[in-house]
């Protein structure tokens, strides 16, 4: 009896904080996201995530580190996702910009998130970043 092959697709996400706001996209199903995507032939996911937030929002971010990893079922689609998230930030003060991707684009608060339709998994990686943040400034 041959064994099935089971594979996930990866995206790799980035949880974008700035001005104590947190980068979020609307997607097709309902759901707030975090902006990222799939990994092109040659990136690095640091690469990768930074690329997509770039063309999902027009920012550019720095990407610092990896904060969550989990399989995401997607139950509307039938599929099952592996998530990497990472913590970035942005020095930039434009305005981010809907892409053709995305029905919406918004930066929330942290207390607004809990609130919002999206993965648990992304509420997880958006609170972490939030306490790192938090910790990394009290050390300075």
């Amino acid at each position: 009896m041959p064994v099935a092959e089971s594979r996930y697709p990866v995206s790799i996400k980035g949880v974008l904080i700035r001005d104590d706001r947190v980068l979020l996209v609307h997607n097709e199903r309902d759901e707030w996201e975090l902006p990222g995507g799939r990994i092109e032939p040659g990136e690095t996911p640091e690469q990768c995530v930074a690329r997509e937030i770039s063309e999902e929002s027009g920012l550019p971010v720095d990407v610092a580190e990896i904060l969550d990893a989990w399989v995401y079922h997607i139950a509307v689609a039938g599929k099952d996702v592996f998530i990497v998230t990472y913590g970035c930030t942005c020095a930039s003060d434009a305005a981010p910009v809907l892409s053709h991707e995305h029905s919406r684009i918004a930066e929330f608060a942290e207390h607004e998130v809990s609130g919002l339709r999206m993965p648990d998994g992304y509420k997880r990686s958006i609170a972490a970043w939030f306490d790192r943040l938090r910790t990394l400034q009290a050390a300075r």
